[in-house]
Formats: C-alpha cells, sequence, structure tokens
C-alpha cells in the first residue's frame, strides 16, 4: 500500500470517528432534553393534582397556583417527599353571615414543607393518606376591604395602608442571637379623601394594628389634616378608622400568631405542622 493510499485510510477513521462523536454529543443532549421535558410534564401533573385537593381544601371557586419547588422533581417523587410545595391564590371572597365576615379581596399563601405522598397516589388524586410536616400559613387584606369597611362609618375614597416609618431607633447594643419572636402588633400609616363639611379633604392617620383574638384591631393615635378648621371631626374620623377585620382561619386552621403591615396590605400569619393534605 502506497504512502497516500495509507494517508487516505486514516483520514476516513479520523472523519468516522468525530461523526460516532458528534453523533454521541446530539444524542445525548437530546436524551437530556427529553428527560427535562419529561420531568416537567410529572410535575405540572402533580401540581394540578395538589391544586384540586387545594380548592376543596381551601374552599376557593377556582384553582389556587401551585408550584413544586426543586429540580429534578423525579427525585422528590421517587422518595415521596415534596421538600416545598406553594400555593397562592388571589382576590378570594370570604362571607360567614354567622360570624358577620366579608371580604372581597383577599390573597391566600400556603407554603407548604414535606408533603408526603405516593407518587401513584398523588397522580390519581388520591391523598387520604398524604400528610404535610408544617405549614406556614398567610393572609392578606388589602386596602380595597379597609376602604369599604370604613365606607360603613364614613365614605372614604383611595384609602392606603402603608408602614408607619416615623421613627428611628438607636442602634440596639449587640446581644446573643435568638429566635425571633412573632409580632404581634404594627405601627400604620393611613391615608385618603374624605368629604367632611361639604368639603373634599386629605386625611393621614397614623397608630397601631394589633393582633386580638385571630382578628386585626386597628387603632388610631394621630389624625393630621389639611384643614385645621375642622379638627373638631378628628373623634369621627379616629372612630371610623377604629376598625376589626377577621377573615377566619388561616390555611389549613393555622392559629395567627404574628401581623404585619406592607405597602397597600395588612398580613396575619401563623404556622400549623402535621396536618393531612385532603380535605376532612
Amino acid at each position: 500500500m502506497t504512502a497516500g493510499h495509507s494517508g487516505q485510510s486514516g483520514a476516513r477513521k479520523v472523519k468516522r470517528k468525530s461523526r460516532r462523536g458528534k453523533f454521541l454529543v446530539i444524542a445525548v443532549l437530546v436524551l437530556g432534553v427529553l428527560l427535562v421535558a419529561a420531568d416537567f410534564a410529572l410535575a405540572a401533573a402533580a401540581e394540578y393534582q395538589i391544586a384540586q385537593r387545594m380548592r376543596e381544601k381551601l374552599q376557593l371557586k377556582e384553582d389556587p397556583s401551585v408550584r413544586i419547588s426543586g429540580f429534578p422533581f423525579v427525585l422528590q417523587a421517587v422518595r415521596g417527599d415534596y421538600t416545598r410545595v406553594e400555593i397562592d391564590a388571589y382576590g378570594v371572597p370570604i362571607k360567614d353571615e354567622q360570624k358577620d365576615i366579608e371580604l372581597r379581596d383577599l390573597d391566600i399563601e400556603a407554603d407548604l414543607h414535606h408533603t408526603r405522598v405516593e407518587l401513584g397516589d398523588l397522580l390519581a388524586g388520591n391523598v387520604s393518606k398524604a400528610t404535610i410536616d408544617q405549614v406556614d400559613g398567610k393572609v392578606r387584606i388589602k386596602a380595597l376591604d379597609l376602604n369599604r369597611l370604613a365606607n360603613q362609618v364614613t365614605p372614604f375614597d383611595k384609602l392606603s395602608i402603608e408602614p408607619d416609618n416615623r421613627t428611628t431607633t438607636a442602634t440596639p447594643t449587640p446581644v446573643a442571637p435568638e429566635t425571633p419572636k412573632p409580632k404581634t402588633t404594627a405601627a400604620i400609616k393611613l391615608s385618603g379623601q374624605t368629604n367632611l363639611a361639604g368639603k373634599t379633604v386629605t386625611v393621614t392617620a397614623y397608630g397601631q394594628i394589633a393582633l386580638v383574638d385571630g382578628a386585626i384591631q386597628i387603632s388610631v393615635d394621630d389624625i393630621e389634616l389639611e384643614d385645621a378648621s375642622l379638627k373638631q371631626l378628628v373623634p369621627q374620623l379616629r372612630n371610623a378608622l377604629a376598625i376589626k377585620i377577621d377573615p377566619g382561619a388561616l390555611p389549613f386552621g393555622a392559629k395567627p400568631t404574628a401581623v404585619e403591615v406592607e405597602n397597600g396590605a395588612f398580613t396575619l400569619s401563623g404556622v400549623i405542622t402535621d396536618v393531612p393534605l385532603e380535605q376532612r
């Protein structure tokens, strides 16, 4: 065999090896894409089943948003232990005539830690034995409901909710770290417009919200008015804003243990452990 033939043969072998290498890389990539797609599809099917159960559990009119965190999903499925499941429902109305509760725009959140259920049972919708190690529940009460409740005493327009950030505290002396305790009170700032003595007046109120028997109680300490001549109406305004808002039970029956003021909303939160996934 001549040197030319030998060189051509070697070149062909190199090309064949190069093609095989490319095909192998492509096959691995395709397989990876298929596995990821299958993982997401399996997770979506599980999220759908949980959404159905949560619709019953939380007595919602529509399926809530459900997200199972963690990748790959299949590893959690094999263990039957889903580390974290996030559930969100927005604009939820609640009406309980016996307790005189009527709220129209609640946001409900539930953070489920270690939901334990076999994948086959979950996909079949059979969650009778499913349990959750811990649920962090939260209900957000927005300005729309506060405005409506205040209007029962004095008509307000565009009533807003904010934290009261007027006061500043000195830097605390460093101490040994402790587990933070739930806050049962928080400073608030409420502002909006109302009609007083035939005038449209901007009102700014400062006070506190407190957790009282599972509900939010608002108390106003200071009210600012643009028109100083209307100060005699401050007691009426204070009374109008002294509102108690009871959203009922938190998700999964968690007892409210903390309250917070956010921009545009109040929140109640609590924790419950060892609870069933299915409505009972």
